[in-house]
């Protein structure tokens, strides 16, 4: 197979190595050239070059969604990939997917992809509806509807996203792909050892609204109501989203003893730590990584019935599936677990068999590749 000019463009430069890595050092171990593209790429410039990608800083906001304010966006876009001509484009984050796929286009790159890892914060009904969420609906899904035609082939993480960009006449169905997740290296998250007491529960995420904060802070009370020994970790960093949750919130529910708060640091250290891994989501996630990760450590799941949410958990088998915004049926799962604590090992040992069967990171990146045609 010929080689090829492959570029990787990023909203967020961190996320090249944090959630791209593997699939950059497997297109380059199949002989291509790799450009990885985002903002405020020195921090990550050193890491990218170990694996033998070359870093290309981009302009480009993460916040906002205008695309007036945004030309100039398009315009780095554009200078960038006329200097490098690549023969192939991939796109993630809604930033890159919409210049990034339009700029690619007005240049004429043969081939051009876009990964949609979640439709996120513009595509969610929470039921707060204002002007403003209203109009960044009609813009997003407005800017998809020009960019997506555009693309030759459209990743997606779960079915519901794929239906949607049907059924708002986003993409069509033929161009539509879907991958299982991000994925997760095996290799690095091993599975680890139950931990039956104290009985653990513990949330790994961005610290935002719609990611079920309120409702496991809420379910964490319910519970150490009666069961004062029951331990509870939130792991995450706060955000600049406008969902994000406030930084003395989280300072007020360590002070009231309802939880602790690490912060924003590694986690493994703390799915070592956990029994049960708490995901109350509603955002509109694609499948949720940090879910993945728990599964590849054997930690069992409780979830919510909910888009992308619900491809990591077989009810019964590996954990409990809950509506949203739901705080009692939540701390109702968690009290199975302390109820009957042998589930903590037979449904963490189902966890990884789907962690191997489903998300695999080098499975996942062989049906990139092969669909890429690199």
């Amino acid at each position: 197979m010929t080689a090829k000019r492959f570029a990787i463009i990023s909203h967020y430069a961190p996320s090249l190595i944090n959630f791209r890595g593997p699939l950059i050092e497997d297109i380059l171990a199949r002989g291509h050239e790799v450009f990885a593209l985002g903002p405020d790429i020195n921090g990550t410039a050193e890491a990218l070059r170990a694996l033998g990608a070359k870093p290309v800083e981009i302009s480009l906001s993460r916040t906002g969604l205008n695309p007036l304010a945004d030309f100039g966006t398009t315009l780095s876009l554009y200078r960038a990939l006329v200097h490098i001509r690549p023969d192939v484009t991939l796109n993630f984050g809604i930033k890159p997917i919409i210049y990034g796929t339009l700029a690619a286009r007005l240049i004429g790159i043969p081939q051009r992809f876009v990964l949609i890892a979640g439709l996120g914060y513009a595509f969610i009904d929470n039921g707060r509806s204002s002007l403003r969420k209203s109009a960044i609906h009609h813009i997003a899904r407005w800017l998809y509807r020009l960019a997506l035609p555009q693309a030759e082939k459209v990743f997606v993480q779960n079915p519901d996203d794929a239906d949607d960009l049907v059924r708002l006449g986003i993409s069509s169905r033929e161009k539509i792909v879907r991958v299982n997740g991000t994925g997760v290296d095996l290799e690095v998250w091993k599975s680890a050892p139950p931990v039956l007491s104290p009985v653990t529960f513990t949330f790994v995420g961005r610290l935002l609204r719609d990611k079920g904060v309120l409702e496991f802070v809420e379910a964490a009370r319910k519970v150490k109501a009666a069961h004062p020994h029951t331990r509870f970790l939130l792991v995450g960093g706060l955000d600049d989203n406008p969902e994000s949750i406030r930084k003395e919130d989280v300072e007020g529910w360590v002070r009231e003893g309802v939880l602790e708060w690490p912060g924003h640091v590694p986690v493994q250290p703390f799915l070592k730590q956990t029994s049960v891994f708490v995901l109350p989501s509603y955002y509109r996630e694609g499948v949720p990584r940090s879910t993945q990760e728990a599964m590849a450590m054997a930690r069992p799941v409780i979830t919510t019935d909910s888009v992308g949410c619900r491809e990591t958990v077989v009810e019964g088998r590996n954990g409990f599936l809950v509506p949203p915004r739901d705080p009692e049926a939540i701390a109702g799962a968690m009290r199975k677990f302390i109820a009957s604590p042998d589930l903590i090992a037979s449904m963490g040992a189902e966890s990884r068999k789907l962690a191997e069967e489903r998300f695999d990171v080098r499975k996942v990146n062989a049906a990139m590749i092969e669909a890429m045609g690199l």
